[in-house]
Parts: C-alpha cells; structure tokens; sequence
C-alpha cells in the first residue's frame, strides 16, 4: 500500500488557505505538511481555520527551502494550472497520480495563491499534474486543490464508520 504523500506549500500567501489545506488533510487521512518559506503572520491565523485539522497543522513543519522542505521524498508532483507557462513535460490528472508515484515516499507541491509554482519549483518534480477544470476558470483555491489531490489519492478507501 502506497504511502500518504507529503504536501508541500510553497509561499502561501494567506494563513487562513494553510489552516483550510490542513483541514482536507485530515478529511481524507493525510498528516504530513510542510510549508516553504510562508508570508508571516502564519500559525495563529491559520488555526482559526483548520477545525477538524489541528493535528495537522500542529504536527506541520515549516521550511526555509524547498530543498529542505523534500528531504526523505523520492518523487515530487508538482501541480500547476498550466496557463501561463510552457510545460515540458506530459502533465496528468490527479486520478493518474498514483499510479504514477512509484515506490518512496511522494511529494506533492503546491505553489503561491497568486503565481503558482515557477519555473525553479517545477524544476524539481518527475511529475506535472493539472485538476482538469475548465478553460474559463483554470486555478482552484488552494485548499480546494489540495483536498482533489488527496480526494483522489484515497478514492476507493472505504470511509470509516462513525460512532
């Protein structure tokens, strides 16, 4: 069975978008964050936010790099919206993602609200992945994006039972 991937935040710039990532995070079972170099003020703002995840946010390391923020991951997703950049690489659903992975542990980056990953950022992951929206409307909030991500990681899990 496939390790939870690590979400990778990079430069968020609202507190309150890390609280609702972590939140999806521990809707769909995932519990490893890092976020890379965030706009301050950062942890207070984003727990207003997070609700059901607290532990995540908790348990949430923040990085000066993002070559510090993919130590132990064997294999990095990034995501992009695709618009304003030439990709040069094949850029799959987040249905494809995996299967895809392979073996180790997976990252899955995600970049600014307001400029997505750059160049440099994508620069360091295997995989290119694009939520296929429509043309009209591209780029999704970033919590919401991540939660389709992780949604799709675990499509199939059977959801537990509640008590």
């Amino acid at each position: 069975m496939a390790l939870h991937p690590r979400i990778v935040l990079v430069r968020p710039r609202n507190p309150l978008n890390i609280g609702a990532v972590a939140r999806a995070m521990a809707n769909f079972g995932f519990d490893d964050l890092v976020v890379v170099d965030p706009h301050p003020p950062v942890w207070e703002t984003a727990r207003t936010s997070a609700l059901a995840g607290e532990t995540v946010l908790r348990s949430a390391r923040c990085a000066p790099t993002l070559d510090e923020a993919l130590a132990g991951c064997t294999r990095v997703a990034g995501t992009s919206a695709g618009q304003r950049r030439k990709l040069d690489r094949e850029v799959i659903p987040p249905a494809a993602l995996k299967r895809r992975a392979g073996r180790g542990k997976l990252a899955i980056v995600f970049g600014s609200e307001k400029t997505g990953l750059g160049n440099e950022e994508l620069s360091y992951c295997q995989l290119l992945v694009r939520i296929p929206t429509l043309a009209a409307a591209p780029s999704m909030n970033l919590a919401q994006a991540v939660a389709v991500c992780c949604n799709e990681w675990t499509r199939g899990r059977v959801p537990a039972s509640r008590k």
